[in-house]
């Protein structure tokens, strides 16, 4: 959010048409959603960026529209699993909105027709619905077996999480074009590559987290802990887009105009500097798809393992080493 701040606060005040997202020119109640919001705290930050900007839209076309700046209602999404208790103890006293849960999966309609204004998600569209199904099953050419990702795997399963991304993007895309006004805006902050590249070489396969993990759960099938078959019926539901694949799938939508899209380094990969706190942050961020399928019991030594391969090739924690970027998009829902 860091990075971004300055380019939804420009773009905020250059293409918020208030006079357009109300029929009589007038807003009482301006609708944001934040999809993917997790427990709170990166989300709190960004809604205090997006209402001061539109604050301060309102306040200098005052004399436009005659009016006060509306009251703001924030939807703070994810899914029914995620922890709503402990992100509305932890809302910031000192707010300019109102909040309110709404679970859910954001591949679906959740909102009433031409309810909302504005749309953000961080973050969080790398995740699929599902896994690709052909992934998991044995009688197709795309079956993954004793890989738990695409990372490293055959082109029939690259292009089997390919299709399922392109698949997950379009229906939350026209999701959020039933909710949104015309006019609305969108923001998005997706994590991604720069290029399409062979993801079976070992540029990638080198890179990716899971395919540590990989290693560790075959190491541990190896030793009678876990079954080969739990292994092959596994598979992480995340895929790592790139620009221009992600660009395609808007542009064959049609609901948006493309108003920015950029493309960042990813700054996260500075801020995780040791062993320890990488796979903290992994185990934060996997532990529970792990423990649905395995069973608690292999978590601590999976993660354990994990830490200690990184000790033991501390060269993998250099960010010149992760390749991930972000890509900022701000779409405009076409008036209808």
């Amino acid at each position: 959010m860091d990075v971004v701040k300055p380019i939804i606060e420009e773009e905020i005040t250059k293409k918020l048409d208030i006079t357009r997202l109300s029929s009589n020119g007038l807003i009482d109640s301006f609708w944001i959603a934040d999809f993917g919001c997790s427990t709170g705290l990166n989300s709190f930050l960004a809604m205090h960026v997006i209402t001061e900007a539109i604050q301060n839209k309102f306040q200098s076309q005052r004399s436009i529209i005659n009016a006060e700046s509306p009251e703001f209602y924030v939807f703070f999404n994810d899914h029914v699993k995620n922890d709503f208790n402990t992100l509305f103890r932890s809302l910031p006293p000192e707010r300019h909105y109102q909040a309110a849960g709404l679970p859910g999966s954001f591949h679906k309609r959740l909102l009433p027709k031409a309810s909302l204004h504005f749309a953000y998600s961080s973050w969080a569209l790398h995740w699929l619905s599902q896994v690709p199904n052909a992934v998991t099953d044995p009688t197709s050419q795309a079956w993954n077996k004793g890989n738990i990702y695409y990372g490293g795997a055959r082109q029939e399963v690259c292009d089997a999480y390919s299709s399922q991304y392109a698949k997950d993007i379009e229906s939350f895309l026209k999701a959020r074009a039933n909710e949104l006004v015309s006019g609305g805006l969108m923001a998005l902050l997706v994590p991604g590559f720069p290029i399409k590249f062979d993801y079976s070489g070992p540029f990638y396969k080198g890179q990716m987290v899971m395919d540590h993990i990989a290693s560790i759960l075959i190491d541990m099938a190896k030793k009678g802990r876990i079954s080969e078959e739990k292994i092959d019926s596994f598979n992480f539901p995340t895929y790592y887009t790139f620009p221009e694949e992600l660009k395609a799938i808007i542009e064959r939508n049609g609901s948006y105009s493309i108003e920015r899209m950029e493309i960042f380094d990813n700054p996260g990969k500075y801020a995780i500097t040791t062993a320890h706190a990488h796979a903290s942050v992994y185990r934060a961020v996997f532990e529970d798809l792990m423990t649905n399928h395995f069973g608690s019991e292999i978590v601590d030594e999976v993660f354990d393992s994990y830490r200690q391969k990184l000790e033991a090739s501390s060269a993998l924690l250099l960010p010149e080493k992760d390749k991930s970027i972000i890509i900022f998009v701000l779409l405009k829902r076409k008036l209808e």
